[in-house]
């Protein structure tokens, strides 16, 4: 399995649902829509999405 890195070209704000997608060889669409879902329903996982941008290192 690969590392978590936010690739540099596939990013829609920071890269972190794909970052997740590749690591784990997910749709990047639907790692996309969970996100989005959980933000919306859920709330707390926003925090979670930024702590994730802090913490992922950005692949050049």
């Amino acid at each position: 399995m690969n590392g978590l890195l936010r690739p540099a070209g596939d990013r829609w704000v920071a890269g972190v649902c794909s970052a997740i997608a590749r690591r784990f060889g997910w749709s990047v669409g639907l790692v996309r829509l969970l996100t989005v879902v959980s933000v919306l329903f859920l709330g707390l996982s926003l925090w979670v999405y930024i702590v994730l941008w802090i913490l992922i290192p950005s692949g050049h």
